[in-house]
């Protein structure tokens, strides 16, 4: 709950502090650089100790982080109160000198976040290591994929949940906060789902901290496991049987070293880096391609991703843990599994890509208003005087079957509230089309949302892509499993380590600035400001958004693919153990 509440909440202080890219990327990569720089900490200490005391902590850890993120909420000004009017055509309208925007508090509410950011990342650590290795011990191997994909979808669920909670606080009623007496308590009006959210996460948290305090390092039971486990055919690395990781950094420093030289969990963090590309790739281009492909308004485009790829990987999660475990697949079989289903996820994903509708005309971008305009330009003769600017996008569609920005560009001059819709009226640049007239005898020129394309393919699209998200996401915990059982029981803790140590660097370094680079180049119209400078891109250029969104979530699927033959084939040469000997230290 408390990530998508993150992301959820860092879209708004972005949108309304306007921190500097710098201060933007360490707000987002923050919680992963620390996680990067502990995981190895906590794997080493904490799987030698009371792991269900580290979970405990972790848990209590992320109550407080929950606080720090509240605390801006609570104390601060950051939604702006003003009710901002809509842009019509109004000719000698005088534009927005540049000016600098002097925001109080901005840098304490920054800091705030990155803080609480900080105690988040290292908060997931036991939960994301500790934990997972502490229940793998605790049931019979042919049940762990079962389990384990159990807690993973609850992580989805929760994810799922705050997210739905975060869009609920961007639909703040103002109206409410209006009415209120004093500029305080309207903000606090604004901003009380925020903080509410946050709070309601710490409560759980503690409350869960208490019942773990009280776990001791084995439960009742663990020794007859590892009995039974003890009898089983070996599945891990023969060079490291019988070593010990010794509390020392040389040691540990040592065991990192053999892990990376084992090649069936180097292949497994290969698909753990290539799972959280590919989710990420659809969390930053899908809602690009709805707007672009299918003329989707951005806020309809993020909702329905979110409503598509969180599902689609809670149950690819969870059907890849239930599909190993209804089928007792060995490491072998399951590294088999991962390939073909890396294959079947590129076929579905390609598929989407055959699924198109007919784009209706908009204004400016694909269309020149009938001669009298340039493609890429959003000014016309017809919206000239009008004075109108980028700084929101609010598309309306005229009766000549064009889409328009904003009613500005469009060159209407007034507008009515019509039952659910909005109408407008007097509009300059629009001359075709059929004339409708409302219940006073006026003539619509144009009505408020995009032209409806009466796309019937539509749902085939996500139909395709939910299911190819569900197949990326069969190698999570197939990759997990494997991980664990790819060492000796002891190391379990490290293997998780040495995964999440990787996972979280590429999260927290290559990957934001990676994603925002090709982000600005698919951009085709950007909103810029009085003062010359790039905001945010409201239009994005097909074949480049297309061209970036395949090659990267293919290459992903195909890196998946390609580790996991290399661990089928170096599978035997490792658990055989008739190879070269790890050196005794």
């Amino acid at each position: 709950m408390i990530f998508a509440l993150v992301d959820q909440s860092l879209k708004l202080y972005v949108s309304q502090l306007s921190p500097s890219q710098t201060e933007e990327y360490l707000m987002d990569s923050s919680d992963y650089f620390v996680a990067f720089l502990f995981s190895m900490f906590v794997a080493h200490f904490g799987g030698r100790g009371n792991r269900a005391n580290w979970v405990a902590a972790g848990c209590f850890l992320t109550g407080i982080a929950a606080i720090v993120f509240a605390v801006p909420f609570l104390n601060f000004e950051i939604m702006k109160l003003n009710v901002v009017k809509e842009e019509l055509c109004e000719e000698g309208k005088i534009p927005k000198a540049c000016e600098p925007t002097v925001m109080p508090h901005k840098s304490i509410c920054i800091f705030i976040f990155i803080f609480g950011q900080c105690i988040h990342g290292i908060a997931g650590l036991p939960l994301y290591i500790l934990a997972t290795s502490f229940i793998f011990d605790h049931v019979p191997t042919n049940s762990s994929g079962l389990y384990i994909a159990l807690v993973d979808a609850a992580l989805g669920v929760g994810y799922c949940l705050g997210f739905i909670g975060g869009m609920l606080n961007f639909k703040m009623s103002v109206q409410e906060a209006m009415q209120a007496v004093g500029h305080r308590q309207r903000i606090r009006i604004l901003q009380r789902g925020w903080w509410r959210n946050f709070i309601i996460v710490a409560v759980f948290a503690f409350c869960t901290t208490l019942p773990l305090l009280g776990f001791p390092p084995s439960l009742p039971g663990a020794r007859q496991i590892r009995l039974a486990k003890s009898q089983e055919s070996p599945t891990f690395d023969r060079r490291l049987k019988n070593k010990e990781i010794k509390n020392n950094l040389k040691s540990v420093l040592h065991a990192t070293w053999c892990l990376i030289r084992n090649p069936l969990v180097l292949s497994q963090v290969v698909c753990k880096f290539t799972e959280f590309a590919t989710f990420k790739s659809s969390a930053v281009f899908l809602p690009q391609y709805l707007q672009t492909r299918f003329l989707i308004r951005p806020s309809s485009a993020s909702m329905l991703t979110g409503v598509f790829i969180l599902p689609g990987n809670i149950f690819g999660h969870f059907l890849g843990g239930f599909i190993v475990h209804r089928m007792q697949m060995n490491n072998k079989n399951k590294l088999k599994f991962l390939v073909v289903v890396s294959f079947v996820s590129i076929v579905l994903f390609l598929l989407t890509f055959f699924v198109e509708c007919e784009i209706s005309k908009f204004a400016g971008i694909n269309d020149d208003y009938d001669r009298l305009g340039i493609i890429g330009n959003l000014t016309a003769p017809c919206n000239a005087p009008c004075g109108c600017t980028t700084s929101e996008y609010n598309p309306v569609c005229g009766r000549d079957e064009t889409q328009y920005f904003s009613p500005c560009f469009a060159g209407c001059r007034a507008t009515k509230k019509l039952r659910k819709e909005k109408t407008y009226y007097n509009c300059s640049c629009i001359k075709e089309g059929l004339t409708t007239a409302d219940n006073e005898g006026q003539y619509i020129d144009a009505v408020s949302g995009t032209c409806n394309t009466r796309c019937l393919t539509l749902p085939l699209f996500f139909a395709f892509y939910f299911t190819a998200t569900i197949f990326s996401s069969f190698c999570s915990i197939p990759s997990t499993l494997i991980v664990i059982q790819s060492v000796p029981t002891s190391w379990n803790s490290m293997s998780l380590g040495l995964m999440s140590t990787v996972w979280r660097f590429t999260g927290s370094v290559p990957a934001p600035i990676f994603f925002a680079a090709t982000s600005d180049f698919t951009c085709q119209f950007w909103d810029i400001n009085e003062c010359g400078e790039k905001v945010h891109c409201w239009i994005y250029n097909t074949e480049n958004l297309v061209y970036t969104f395949k090659t990267i979530w293919i290459n992903m699927q195909i890196l998946s693919g390609l580790s996991c033959l290399y661990g089928v084939y170096r599978h035997d040469y490792v658990v055989k153990g008739n190879g070269e000997k790890a050196e005794e230290k």
